[in-house]
């Protein structure tokens, strides 16, 4: 059974057609949060979150979740590559990964971050989510 701890939300744009930014060949942070976890011994994080791009047809992105509010690759808990399917349409892309293994602290932040071809344009909506609760 699993007590809950804490959710957090981190919404960068609610709306498709916001930030309207090409993605670059570094990470950009999308979403950042933080969550509550009073030190617990063995907390589970479930993460998740959804991104709108738009671009060319075979375009590829690189999405990062990063244990922290800076981008290290030691600290990448999820990476997953992705492809634009169609030229020219908004297409929302969503993740879901769990950490099992967070330090025992009284508060965890996590990152979202996304890296691609210039031809690639993060259109919105970009959102992120967190729950933290325990094992018992």
């Amino acid at each position: 059974m699993s007590q809950f701890l804490d959710m957090a939300t981190s919404i960068n744009s609610g709306n498709t057609g916001f930030p309207n930014t090409a993605l670059t060949g570094g990470p950009e942070l999308f979403g950042a949060l933080g969550l509550v976890t009073n030190s617990s011994v063995n907390p589970v994080i479930a993460l998740n979150g959804t991104i709108g791009l738009s671009g060319e047809e075979g375009d590829t992105f690189l999405l990062y979740i990063v244990r922290g509010i800076t981008f290290d690759p030691a600290s990448i808990i999820y990476f997953a590559e992705g492809t634009v399917a169609v030229t020219g349409g908004n297409e929302l892309h969503s993740f879901q990964t769990a950490d099992f293994a967070p330090p025992t602290q009284p508060f965890i932040n996590y990152s979202a971050y996304i890296s691609g071809v210039s031809t690639t344009v993060r259109s919105g909506p970009e959102a992120f989510y967190a729950i933290a609760s325990t094992r018992t």
